[in-house]
């Protein structure tokens, strides 16, 4: 049984046993083009419960739609290929118009059945109706058992707040040292591709809750994926920092502090402490001399603008949750910070 898991996704399992069950059905109701319930159901089955909801109903709209403007055809131009064409040239453009693109092709497969038989007696329109119903319904009831990704998505959480810390510790590094971590442009590849990949498995799981919409993890890749995009601009101002002055130790001393504290919810008070006192230097420190010096000093003080910018969104992030969803945050970033210190001993 496990060598087939690992070959055939527990998607495709649904679907075939959907397909099988829905033509059964169709058979035992004496439903012509029976098979066709099947196909429907492999149409309908979608990797999320919302996204399979939703296909249910505005199939099942677009078939009633489809069945109407083909009877009202073949009645009065009669059952041959003109009349199909001018079914498709009034039904298309409906369609598309409300929104049921998704079922232009399966109910005009259902139309072509009226066409095939030659009649659009009531008999052959419930037989077509019934086929979407059995098929759309028995789509959205398989896909209503998802397998839950909270476990991923935490597993996902810990990952890239390490990243994170480890990108702000490189950055703190290379501003001490005047030198780029090798493992820098690694740690931001790893990052991305992490943050992507949650990014996508929120999304699922967001759209895998039909009574109410929970969207904290994708709020919370959202907020991630802002701060690569600081820690991004804050690494091209960093390889622009030519000299070793007292500011830039400040700055990466600082830097190094917002890593070592970045499992805390609110930003301490030392480390806005360290921001006021880099200020107060800047107020006071003397002239860029050259336009090295100046160039140096400009991309100093961007890069530590963009690191107040850090620390900012996040602050906004955590105004705006909900207080069930501010302890979860919080209980995360314990674990993460716990997850650390077990692989630093």
């Amino acid at each position: 049984m496990e060598k087939i898991g690992k070959y055939i996704g527990y998607r495709t399992l649904k679907t075939a046993f959907g397909a099988a069950l829905a033509i059964l059905i169709s058979q035992r109701l004496g439903l012509s083009y029976a098979v066709n319930a099947g196909i429907i159901v492999i149409l309908s089955v979608q990797n999320t419960r919302k996204k399979s909801r939703d296909l249910a109903v505005m199939r099942l709209g677009s078939t009633v739609l489809a069945l109407a403007i083909g009877a009202l055809v073949f009645t009065l131009v009669g059952f041959n290929a003109i009349a199909f064409g001018i079914y498709l040239l009034l039904f298309i453009p409906i369609a598309v118009r409300l929104k049921f693109h998704d079922g232009i092709v399966p109910c005009s497969v259902l139309v072509t059945h009226l066409l095939a038989v030659q009649s659009v007696s009531w008999f052959w329109l419930g037989n077509e109706m019934m086929q979407m119903v059995i098929g759309a319904g028995i789509g959205f009831l398989v896909n209503l058992h998802m397998p839950s990704l909270e476990n991923q998505l935490d597993e996902d959480m810990v990952e890239i707040e390490r990243l994170m810390s480890r990108i702000l510790i490189s950055l703190s590094h290379s501003l001490r040292n005047r030198q780029q971590d090798q493992e820098e442009e690694e740690l931001y590849r790893s990052l991305e591709a992490k943050l992507r990949e949650g990014y996508d498995r929120a999304l699922r799981q967001a759209g895998n809750n039909l009574i109410r919409e929970v969207l904290y993890h994708v709020k919370y890749m959202e907020l991630r994926n802002i701060q690569l995009e600081i820690l991004t601009y804050m690494r091209r101002y960093s390889k622009r920092i030519y000299q070793s002055t007292e500011e830039t130790a400040m700055v990466a001393a600082l830097t190094e502090l917002v890593a070592e504290q970045f499992h805390d919810m609110v930003t301490s008070e030392p480390v806005l402490r360290k921001f006021r006192e880099y200020k107060e230097a800047c107020q006071i420190m003397d002239l860029p001399k050259s336009r090295e010096e100046f160039e140096s000093s400009a991309s100093l003080y961007e890069y530590i603008h963009d690191l107040e910018h850090f620390l900012e969104v996040k602050k906004t992030f955590v105004e705006h949750l909900a207080q069930a969803e501010r302890e979860r945050f919080q209980q995360g970033l314990r674990d993460s910070e716990n997850e650390e210190v077990v692989e630093k001993e």
